[in-house]
C-alpha cells in the first residue's frame, strides 16, 4: 500500500509499505482522511517517536475492511462500518493507568506516533478504539474528532466555571476548537491573539469576542480568568503567564518544543492564587468528542482548509509549518 513515511529527522516521503493485517482484537481501516498536527512536526524533528522510520497520522477516520478473529465475538463492528479512531494505546497495567490517568501511561504508545498511523491507504487499530459514525457525519470530516477530543480533555482539566473571561493564544485548529468549547461551557467573553491575520479572520467568523495580534491591544487591565496557550510557542507562553488575573488559571495546551523555557514568579502564584496546569492528549474524552462533533459543535467546512492527496504529504507538512490555512488533511 501507499503511505507517508518519516524516514529520518527532517525527512518525509511517500512510498510503498506492506499492507497491514489485523491482530486478533484489531481491525483494518481504509483511511478516508488524515489530519496534519503539530505532533507530526515534533516527530519530524526527532521528538516523541521512539524509532524512525514511522508512518505518521493520529487523526484519521475511514471504513473497516478487515476484522481480527476475535472482533466479531467481542464487538458489534462489521466490515463496511465507518469509524473514527482514537489513536491512544495505553498499557492499562502501570501505576498511572491503574489510577485512571492513562494519558500519563509509563508505557504510552499511539497510532501514528509510535505505531504505524493513518497517513496511509490502510491502518490497523484495536477494535475498542473505533467509534461508529452516524449517517449524517461524513467519514473524511470525522478525522477532526481526535483533535476535538484533546480540546475536551483540556476542559476536563479546567473544570471551567460559568462567566469566565477567556484569553486564547493561537487561532489555529486547536485554538479555534477551544474557542468553540469555551462558548459551549458559558464563557462571558473569549478573546484570541495570533500573529496570523488570516487565522484571526476565522476566529471572527466563529464569533470571538475580540481578536488581536497581541494582548496589549485588548482592554483587560485585571487580566483574564482563564488563559490558554494553544501555540506551544515560548514567547506566547511567557506572555500568557503574565495575563492571568487574580485567582485565575493558565492552561498549557499547545505542544512546545522540549527546549522551550518560560519563567514564573512563585510569589505571584502564591499571593494571587494562580493555578498553572497542563492537558496532554486524550483521556476518556474521545467518545464525548464524537458526540459533540455529531451534534455540530464545530463546522468541518470552516475548520478544514486544505484537502490534499496523500502523495502531497511533504507539501502538507510544508504548508502546516508556514502557517497556511487551518486543518490540513491528506486523503489516500
Amino acid at each position: 500500500m501507499k503511505a507517508a513515511v518519516i524516514t529520518g529527522v527532517g525527512q518525509a516521503e511517500v512510498s510503498q509499505v506492506p499492507d497491514p493485517t489485523p491482530g486478533p482484537r484489531e481491525v483494518v481501516v481504509r483511511v478516508a482522511a488524515c489530519g496534519i498536527c503539530g505532533t507530526d512536526l515534533h516527530i519530524l524533528q526527532g521528538e516523541f517517536a521512539p524509532t524512525l522510520p514511522i508512518v505518521p497520522g493520529h487523526e484519521f477516520a475511514g471504513e473497516i475492511v478487515a476484522l481480527g478473529i476475535e472482533v466479531s465475538d467481542a464487538s458489534r463492528l462489521q466490515v463496511g462500518d465507518r469509524v473514527a479512531v482514537d489513536p491512544s494505546l495505553f498499557c492499562n497495567e502501570c501505576y498511572y493507568c491503574r489510577r485512571g490517568q492513562n494519558n500519563l501511561c509509563d508505557n504510552w504508545n499511539a497510532i501514528g506516533v509510535s505505531r504505524p498511523g493513518g497517513a496511509a491507504e490502510y491502518a490497523v487499530a484495536p477494535f475498542a478504539n473505533c467509534v461508529l459514525l452516524p449517517d449524517h457525519v461524513r467519514t473524511e470530516d470525522a478525522a477532526l474528532i481526535e483533535p476535538l477530543s484533546c480540546a475536551v480533555r483540556g476542559y476536563d482539566v479546567l473544570k471551567s466555571q460559568l462567566a469566565n473571561t477567556v484569553l486564547i493564544y493561537g487561532s489555529g485548529t486547536m485554538g479555534l476548537m477551544m474557542l468553540e468549547l469555551a462558548k459551549r461551557v458559558g464563557a462571558a467573553s473569549v478573546d484570541i491573539v495570533d500573529l496570523n491575520s488570516e487565522r484571526l479572520d476565522t476566529a471572527k467568523q466563529l464569533g470571538v469576542t475580540a481578536a488581536a495580534r497581541t494582548a496589549d491591544e485588548l482592554d483587560r487591565p485585571r487580566g483574564w480568568d482563564l488563559v490558554i496557550d494553544a501555540t506551544g510557542n515560548a514567547a506566547a507562553i511567557q506572555d500568557g503567564l503574565g495575563r492571568v488575573g487574580k485567582g485565575g488559571t493558565f492552561l498549557q495546551f499547545g505542544v512546545s518544543d522540549y527546549a522551550a523555557r518560560a519563567t514564573i514568579e512563585p510569589y505571584r502564584i502564591y499571593n494571587q492564587e494562580i493555578t498553572i496546569t497542563g492537558s496532554m492528549a486524550v483521556l476518556h474524552s474521545y467518545e464525548r468528542a464524537a458526540a459533540l462533533f455529531a451534534d455540530g459543535v464545530i463546522d468541518p467546512e470552516v475548520f478544514i482548509s486544505d484537502r490534499l492527496p496523500l502523495d502531497d504529504y511533504p507539501t502538507a507538512l510544508d504548508r502546516f509549518v508556514a502557517g497556511i490555512g487551518r486543518k490540513i488533511q491528506v486523503r489516500p
